[in-house]
């Protein structure tokens, strides 16, 4: 585990855990303080600290690396990971940028070695089931797809998530990679025509005192705090993407997709919900995904996301989260900004 912080302890970690397969064998963090506690708490006993990267690459008992630090690092330990023969799950988005995503697949395919992006959501059960629903053809042609990621005042104040040179970008890139993985995936669709994006730093500069993480200090807010997109594919389609993590509004919805196809269309909102035309009639019907008595949907796709990953070493399987399909998300979010900072539509050859 190279990075122990929050998304460390509290999705990889634990998920990894239930893995009887799975040893956690290695920890690197840059605070010795916090590679302890994660050992103390998920290594084996005779599990090992190190003092930097690369003398944990060279440990032979290390087969597989999780990459779990900030942005503009993951391109660089991705790739010595690979380069040391070992397996790869780093987290989202693939990199700060997509020439350095673009290394990250080009070494993965070099060597041989796995490497996925960790989109867990595509694993919640109703991600799972919406997929499936236009892979099966109940959607029909999907022209259009919005990807949500929509906050009201949740703007995370804590590491470097408002730092744009480590980071290389706000909720767009955070969050909003989440949401477009999600649409691109059910549309199946990774052949993007032209990207015309948005930026805003209207309330960033504004503080505020209602935000869920505490206030923020505007001068150390370097990032977006809301960005927009319309995204057009070589097929005709379009795709919507908003991302923010502070605006003034009601309708907040984060990881969420919105499908419109030729024979029906699928959404989030407040549950699983798909309508069309029947026999004369439209139609919404509300699909039920967790028991029968209270239709809940338990959220346990950093589970899934460590078993399937996991097994796709085991049994030497293309992972759910391919690189070429991170690298395809990481050049849409870089476009955005591009596009945002030009003031002009930009295009893919």
């Amino acid at each position: 585990m190279i990075g122990c912080g929050g998304i460390a302890m509290g999705k990889h970690l634990p998920s990894l855990a239930k893995i009887p397969e799975a040893r956690i064998v290695a920890f690197f963090d840059v605070a010795y303080d916090r590679a302890n506690e994660a050992k103390a708490k998920y290594g084996t006993p005779d599990a090992r600290i190190y003092d930097n990267v690369h003398a944990l690459l060279n440990d032979p008992d290390v087969q597989v690396v999780h990459v779990c630090t900030p942005n503009d690092t993951h391109a660089e330990i991705s790739i010595a990971a690979l380069e040391a023969g070992k397996h790869v799950l780093c987290e989202k988005p693939m990199a700060k940028t997509a020439a350095d995503a673009q290394r990250m697949l080009e070494t993965a395919e070099r060597t041989g070695k796995k490497l996925s992006i960790a989109y867990q959501n595509r694993f919640r059960r109703d991600s799972l089931w919406m997929n499936e629903a236009a892979r099966a053809d109940m959607f029909g042609e999907i022209y259009l797809a919005k990807a949500h990621a929509i906050r009201r005042r949740a703007v995370p104040t804590w590491g470097v998530f408002l730092d744009v040179e480590k980071q290389g970008g706000g909720p767009l890139i955070d969050i909003g990679t989440h949401a477009l993985d999600l649409a691109l995936w059910m549309m199946n669709n990774y052949e993007p025509r032209t990207v015309l994006g948005t930026t805003y730093r209207k309330l960033a500069e504004r503080g505020s005192l209602a935000n869920e993480w505490g206030p923020w200090d505007p001068d150390k807010f370097t990032v977006e705090d809301s960005a927009f997109a319309m995204i057009t594919m070589k097929n005709g389609a379009t795709v919507w993407l908003e991302s923010s993590w502070a605006l003034n509004t009601l309708e907040v919805d984060e990881a969420k997709v919105t499908l419109h196809g030729t024979k029906a269309g699928a959404d989030m909102k407040g549950g699983l919900r798909v309508n069309g035309e029947e026999h004369g009639r439209l139609y919404t019907k509300e699909i039920q995904l967790g028991s029968v008595w209270d239709n809940s949907v338990p959220n346990d796709s950093p589970e899934k996301e460590a078993r399937a990953w996991i097994d796709a070493i085991l049994f030497d399987r293309e992972p759910v989260v391919t690189a070429k399909q991170g690298l395809v998300v990481q050049q849409i979010l870089e476009a955005v900004y591009e596009s945002a900072r030009k003031g002009e539509a930009v295009s893919f050859t």
